[in-house]
Order: C-alpha cells, then sequence, then structure tokens
C-alpha cells in the first residue's frame, strides 16, 4: 500500500513538475500588452528590444545600426541626424526610418522626414523622395533609405556606409521633438546570374468586386509592430479622429493586392461638418516604403477610399519607371494605414465610435516567386504557413510570436510527457534512496 501511495505522489510531483515547466515556458513569453498614450490610447508600439539611441551631427560621430534590431532617436525641426552602417555586396538594403508626431501635433501640408544612404564619399546611394504629410493631420511617416543591388549600381561594395535623416517643418508647425523607429532589413541577392532586369511598363489595373462578406470585427494595431492581421475579406474597427490604425496583409509573389476603405457611423453635433482629408489610407510594403495613399473628405455621414488593385508583387518590379510599381518587389506584409482626421472631431459626438470597414481582395495566383541565394524568410520577407494561419486568426506579429512559442512549450511538455516513465523511475529512486537514509538513521 505504501508503495502504491509513494508512487502515486511521484506520479504527482511528475505532473506538477511537467506543468510547472509548461506553464513557466509560457508565462515567460513576450506579452502583447503596452503601456497606454493619452486619453488612454495605446502609444505606438516599438520594435522589440528597442534601443534608445542619438544620431550624430555628422559622419564621423554617428552611432552604429546593426541589422534586424529597432534603435529610438527623435528628430527635431531642420535638424540633420547621421547613423553608420556596414554593409555586405550581396544584398539589398533599406534602412526605415518612421516618424512619429502627436496626433494632435499642428503640422503643415510640406513638413516630413527624409532618409537617404551615402557612401564615405558623400554621393547618395539612391534617389531620396522624402514624406511628407500632404495634410494638415499628424500621423507616423515612414522613409527608407535603400541600397539596391545591381549590376553596374551605385554602392555595390562591402563596407561602410552613412543613412542621414532629415525633418522638415513649417516656422507654425509644433516643433517639438519627434521620436523616430529605425530598422534595418537585408534582402539577400537571387541565385545564379540571370536575375531578371527587365519590368513590366504596366499591370492589370481594373477596378475589382469588392468582398461583401459578414463584416467580422479586427482591431487594428499602433503601428508597423502589432498592425493586425488581415486576409481577404470584411473586416471592421472602431477610430478616434487623430487616430491611425495599422492593419497587414500578406502578399504572395504574383499576387494583387486590393484594399477598400469606408469611415461611418459619427453623430453629427451640429447641422454640418467637413473634413478635407478625413480619411487617409496608406499602403507600405514590407521594407515599409510607401507603395500607394489616397484621401478622401468627410462630412459626418459617409467616406470612401480605394486602394488598388496593386501591381502584381514581382522581383522586377524594383526596375521599374513607374513609381507606384518600384516598391512592390517582394512577397511579404503589406501594411495598411487608416488616419481619421482630428478636424471629424470638431462636429462629431465623442461618444459615439466612428466605424472602420476594410475590404480586402487578393487577385492572382500565389507563384513561388525567384530563387534567392539565402533564406528571404529569415530577411523578413516572403509568406510561408506560420504568416497564412496568423492572417486567418487575425495575429498581430508579438501575439505570432506568443502562438508560435506557447507550441514550442507545448512540444516540449509533449516530449516530457513522452518521457515521463524514465521521470518517474528518477523520482522514486530519489525517494526510496531517501527512505532507506532514514531507515538506517532511524
Amino acid at each position: 500500500m505504501r508503495g502504491r501511495v509513494r508512487t502515486g505522489l511521484a506520479t504527482a510531483g511528475a505532473a506538477a513538475l511537467c506543468t510547472a515547466v509548461a506553464v513557466g515556458a509560457v508565462g515567460a513569453l513576450p506579452g502583447a500588452a503596452y503601456a497606454a498614450g493619452p486619453g488612454g490610447e495605446s502609444a505606438y508600439r516599438t520594435g522589440p528590444d528597442s534601443r534608445r539611441i542619438e544620431g550624430g551631427a555628422n559622419q564621423a560621430v554617428g552611432p552604429t545600426l546593426e541589422l534586424g534590431r529597432f534603435y529610438e532617436d527623435r528628430l527635431a525641426p531642420a535638424q540633420e541626424r547621421f547613423y553608420q552602417v556596414v554593409l555586405d555586396d550581396r544584398s539589398s538594403v533599406y534602412i526605415a526610418a518612421v516618424a512619429r508626431p502627436g496626433p494632435q501635433s499642428k503640422v503643415a501640408y510640406g513638413d516630413g522626414i527624409e532618409a537617404v544612404l551615402l557612401d564615405t564619399k558623400g554621393n547618395s546611394c539612391s534617389a531620396p523622395d522624402g514624406v511628407s504629410f500632404g495634410s494638415e493631420q499628424a500621423r507616423p511617416l515612414a522613409d527608407v533609405a535603400v541600397r539596391r543591388l545591381e549590376e553596374d549600381g551605385k554602392c555595390q561594395q562591402a563596407g561602410p556606409y552613412y543613412v542621414k535623416l532629415t525633418r522638415t517643418s513649417a516656422k507654425d508647425s509644433d516643433q517639438a521633438p519627434w521620436p523616430v523607429e529605425l530598422h534595418m532589413m537585408r534582402e539577400p541577392k537571387l541565385s545564379g546570374s540571370n536575375a531578371p532586369q527587365t519590368a513590366p511598363s504596366a499591370w492589370p489595373s481594373a477596378p475589382v468586386t469588392q468582398p461583401s462578406d459578414q463584416r467580422v470585427v479586427r482591431s487594428g494595431g499602433t503601428g508597423f509592430n502589432d498592425a493586425r492581421a488581415l486576409d481577404a475579406g470584411v473586416w471592421g474597427d472602431t477610430v478616434q479622429p487623430g487616430q491611425t490604425r495599422f492593419y497587414r496583409v500578406p502578399v504572395d509573389w504574383g499576387q494583387q493586392l486590393s484594399i477598400g476603405t469606408e469611415l461611418t457611423g459619427g453623430k453629427l453635433t451640429q447641422t454640418s461638418g467637413y473634413a478635407g482629408n478625413g480619411l487617409v489610407a496608406e499602403v507600405f510594403s514590407p521594407a515599409r516604403l510607401p507603395v500607394a495613399s489616397e484621401d478622401e473628405s468627410y462630412d459626418g455621414k459617409q467616406a470612401q477610399v480605394a486602394l488598388g488593385p496593386l501591381a502584381p508583387v514581382a522581383y522586377e518590379n524594383r526596375y521599374a519607371d513607374a513609381r507606384a510599381m518600384r516598391p512592390v518587389r517582394t512577397a511579404g506584409w503589406y501594411y495598411l494605414a487608416v488616419t481619421v482626421d482630428k478636424k471629424v472631431g470638431e462636429f462629431t459626438a465623442e461618444d459615439v465610435p466612428l466605424q472602420l470597414t476594410l475590404r480586402v481582395k487578393l487577385t492572382g495566383t500565389a507563384g513561388p516567386g525567384p530563387a534567392y541565394a539565402e533564406s528571404l524568410s529569415a530577411a523578413g520577407f516572403g509568406v510561408g504557413e506560420d504568416d497564412r494561419a496568423a492572417a486567418r486568426d487575425g495575429l498581430t506579429a508579438p501575439e505570432a510570436a506568443d502562438a508560435a512559442d506557447t507550441r514550442s512549450a507545448m512540444t516540449v511538455v509533449a516530449a516530457t510527457g513522452f518521457g515521463t516513465g524514465t521521470l518517474l523511475l528518477l523520482v522514486l529512486a530519489g525517494w526510496i534512496l531517501l527512505g532507506r537514509r532514514s531507515a538506517t538513521s532511524g
């Protein structure tokens, strides 16, 4: 009887140990919670293990940015910041800068940022474009410094380079420094020597029939790092004036993305109202390159913005003359940012949330894409089964990482369960040994 009791205790101990391992592993997973900003709204969620740095006043004293890491800096009006990067000679590189003024900040149409990559002679590696608000509503702005790998192109050598970040601001705009997130991604070269060099001059751009499925609620994120995943279908969210909501859609090689965005549900607090750029919708590439942007006025009743169909995702798009084609160069997560102008709050009730409806459609057959010399998914590009699952389940990147870690923890538990017999014997042997020692000492 005593033996059976001890065996039962051993079983319970082993089960408790397995449970502790599982709970400990799951409990240690990174959570999706983050600090709330003013008015209870969530602040922009920075990338994992984001590091605070201060850009240099010139190239010689700029801090070094490492591949894959996230950095936080601040940028004042008319200020230039410099950073150092070390590039190889076998990949295209994208250094994204995301500026984040407060949603209530006063900005002008031409206010914005510019990120450019320079060689050690001070020459630009690509034509700097810069980005600006195009309205008086502050929202996250993303610009990307690029080194494109190509035969006889500029900045193809391995070695040190510099990123120059500049902010443009009107005299009567808010002069407070803007937080800026910096992140570098590397796209490996293709295997072989026959990389496609010629881009199509146009793409199928006829309007598509938007999906009319039942609207399913999925709350958008605060930025690129916690954007809510969407699959093809009809999705709903609520939004406040001045707020920007982020979403992401996995788009594979050969596929075309189309998104319809509708704003409704406001309750007028006066006879009439009008916001010229009441609804703004923007699409960004997996490297955070701006792809497309449209806006529409809002009068408190209804506004609609259609984006796409975008160009089919193709490697050779990077060589296109059309600005709207060049960023659609890799498969992966494409981001949608939707902003409602703060002026909408001047004529709508605060206690009646505005309703967003997103109609997402993917056309074209997903293909294998070109053959890369290294793993594309390891570099943060491409579409895999985990990405498709995240889109079906509506997961943010942190939630998808939590889910993956949980699956790993459960695998450990399952493996532990498989070896429970061995574990039980070890525990039982230990207790028997202790019992014998006690009997001897007694």
